[in-house]
């Protein structure tokens, strides 16, 4: 069966974006003389900003804030360099669309970060709702972000399917009671979904939506 709404995360669910955000924090870590390990890639993926600078600060030994404004300022950049929507999110999307299923955007990340992104990979327009970090009290994996994204597009949370890349992003999900697709987009995270695939274009994904006919 369809949902009632398919609420997609941003960073390497939608928009391959991890890639920017390591090159940003591997530039981050050098310029405190500190070396970027995978270790804190993990850590550090699907955080929020407040999140992410409490972590930064341990990791580096200087003020969260200062640094989280730092890295923000370094994956700008970066994302302005050019951002490609991942492997088949444009299609998925387009079917979706087609389809009539409405479509949420809900990221940990910054408003400004997001609308970027989307702009650089041609997906201005795509999704009907966007929640970020900002519109909330508590961003994930607390539920807040998705049961407003959900309110929004006057869905039940209960009849909703969230794709997302991090424990973080599908905890919060989970915490909201919809269904969860994980799609992992970095080594040696694990995700605990109720489906579990390799990519967006996935034939089993597009089931779970109830668009098998337009992957063909």
């Amino acid at each position: 069966m369809r949902p009632a709404a398919a609420l997609f995360d941003n960073d390497g669910l939608t928009l391959n974006t991890e890639p920017a955000w390591t090159r940003a924090e591997i530039t981050l870590f050098a310029q405190h003389d500190r070396e970027f390990t995978m270790e804190h890639k993990r850590e550090l993926l699907g955080t929020a900003p407040a999140t992410s600078a409490i972590k930064l600060e341990r990791m580096l030994g200087r003020p969260g804030d200062d640094l989280s404004a730092e890295l923000y300022a370094l994956v700008l950049e970066e994302a302005r360099a050019g951002v490609e929507p991942m492997p088949g999110a444009a299609a998925l999307l387009a079917a979706l669309r087609g389809a009539e299923v409405p479509l949420g955007l809900v990221s940990n990340s910054r408003r400004g970060f997001v609308e970027l992104g989307l702009r650089a990979a041609g997906l201005d327009g795509a999704f009907d709702v966007i929640v970020t970090a900002e519109d909330v009290a508590r961003p994930k994996p607390a539920p807040d972000a998705y049961l407003a994204a959900a309110e929004a597009l006057g869905a039940e949370p209960t009849a909703c399917v969230v794709l997302e890349d991090s424990p973080t992003g599908l905890a919060a999900a989970q915490a909201a009671g919809a269904r969860t697709i994980g799609v992992p987009s970095v080594p040696g995270v694990v995700l605990e979904a109720d489906l579990v695939v390799a990519s967006l274009e996935d034939r089993a994904l597009w089931r779970a939506l109830g668009i098998e006919a337009e992957a063909a």
